[in-house]
Formats: structure tokens, sequence, C-alpha cells
């Protein structure tokens, strides 16, 4: 039985490793542990290697899946490590945060320090400067549900 499975593992092809590089990066793609895919280039890596020299033993092969499976681990580790990416929405759910810097016009005129502004589909109350509805504002802060604004340059 066992020289069995080892007669099996010792006829796999480069194809055999190229499925497996396939089954693991689906698998990545439905589990993202961000694991599976090195281990999936390693295995893409290792069915070159036996496309080119169709002899190597599968002890060989194994072996370099495993040495393959762990600088490819390594390399990705360290390129994450230097580059950890940007956040594309880190202000997702702070929705006064994403307007300031923004230019606005006061629908209502600030009044004893409070006004409101049209901002997409919904107003917000705004704390500023006296100035007249109409006028160009820029929104300098916020405090949760309250904009600070500034009279537009």
């Amino acid at each position: 039985m066992v020289n069995d499975v080892i007669a099996w593992i010792a006829e796999l092809g480069y194809w055999s490793w190229w499925t497996l590089a396939i089954i693991l990066v689906i698998l990545e793609i439905f589990a993202p542990t961000f694991f599976l895919l090195w281990l999936g280039v390693a295995a893409a890596l290792v069915g070159f290697a036996v496309l080119f020299f169709p002899s190597m033993s599968w002890e060989y092969q194994w072996g370099l899946f495993a040495l393959f499976s762990i600088v490819s681990l390594l390399l990705a580790r360290m390129f994450l490590k230097r580059n950890p990416g940007v956040e594309d929405n880190f202000k997702l759910n702070q929705r006064g945060a994403q307007y300031v810097g923004r230019t606005f016009t006061l629908v209502e005129a600030i009044d004893n320090g409070r006004g409101k502004i049209h901002v997409d589909d919904s107003q917000w109350t705004v704390s500023g400067p006296e100035l007249p509805a109409g006028s160009k504002v820029t929104v300098t802060g916020h405090d949760g549900t309250l904009l600070i604004v500034d009279k537009a340059k």
C-alpha cells in the first residue's frame, strides 16, 4: 500500500504541480488567509522545475516545494512589512472627517455661531464666524455631527 502511494507520487509531473497551484490559489480566494497563495506560487515554481528537469525525483520535488514555500512566505512577509499598503478609506465611519478641507456654500447664515450647509444628500449644522447665507465656507474640523467651518479663501 505504502509502495503504491510512493509510486503514484513519483509519477506526478509538472501538470500535477500546476494543478496543485491552481487549487491552492482557489482555496485562497474562498478562505483569504494570505498564506495559501504563497504555497500556490511555490507549487507553480516546482511545476516549472519539473517541466525543465523531468527526471527530477519526487524527493527533490517535495524538497523544492518546501524550500520555495518557506522562501515565498518570508519574501512576502518582508515585502508587506516594508510596504504595509494604504487603507483606501480610513475615514469610512467618520463621515464628518471626510469633509475636512472641502468648501461648501452656507444654506442658512451662521448666527450665534451656528448655521447649516448642504453636503451631498443631507444638511449639516456648522459652527463658525458670523456669515450670511450663500457665503463660501471651508470645513476645518468636526466635533461629532457638528462641522467646524471658516470663511473660504
